[in-house]
């Protein structure tokens, strides 16, 4: 069973892709989602983020409220490090636990882990492989500034991760989503083939 990344920057079309990948019958974790989940009430990040970030950032119930945390962290790069700082390693030590499952079930195709950030994390270098998925920089402002952002607070959010250059380096495989949407999907397609192929 190989445990493969899948990463790209904010609106580069990951999240297409990990659910095209999902309708081929690949098993996916998401990372993002399970950071989430991990700020819930009551979960292990809970109390840390509260101490680093104050109770301003909560809910009448005490959840923490997403937008009013993620307005902080976007708009400072080192607030977004120390959020990082204490949701990666619990992030991985589930998604070891979700391989470990994967495996003693028996699965034998590939399994992903999806997360915008896991060559900044550096949770790449323990995996088998990893898929970048990319586009270019102007597709992405247009697709960030269809989802109600400005111009400029596109830009910002582009700027506070990895540029696709980069990440293009630590690639085992590629996904470009600048063309056409069955463009993409025929690239999804080739990559499914070869893990599905791939020899244990």
């Amino acid at each position: 069973m190989k445990r493969i990344g899948l990463t790209g920057g904010i609106a580069s079309g990951k999240s297409w892709v990990a659910s095209l990948l999902r309708e081929l019958d690949f098993r996916l974790l998401d990372a993002d989602l399970l950071g989430h989940q991990l700020i819930e009430l009551g979960q292990t990040a809970h109390e840390d983020v509260v101490r680093e970030f104050g109770r301003g950032i909560l809910r009448a119930d005490g959840s923490v409220d997403r937008k009013k945390l993620g307005a902080i962290v976007f708009a400072d790069s080192a607030k977004l490090a120390k959020l990082n700082s204490i949701l990666h390693p619990r992030i991985e030590e589930a998604m070891n636990a979700q391989f470990a499952k994967w495996q003693n079930e028996g699965v034998r195709d590939a399994v992903f882990i999806e997360a915008a950030l896991l060559v900044e994390a550096g949770m790449h270098k323990r995996l088998d492989g990893l898929v970048v998925v990319w586009c270019r920089p102007e597709d992405q402002i247009t697709r960030l500034r269809a989802r109600g952002l400005s111009e400029e607070e596109a830009l910002r959010r582009i700027s506070l991760q990895l540029p696709a250059q980069e990440k293009l380096q630590y690639a085992t495989y590629t996904i470009d989503t600048s063309g056409t949407m069955q463009y993409t999907q025929e690239q999804v397609a080739a990559l499914a083939e070869k893990l599905r192929t791939a020899p244990a």
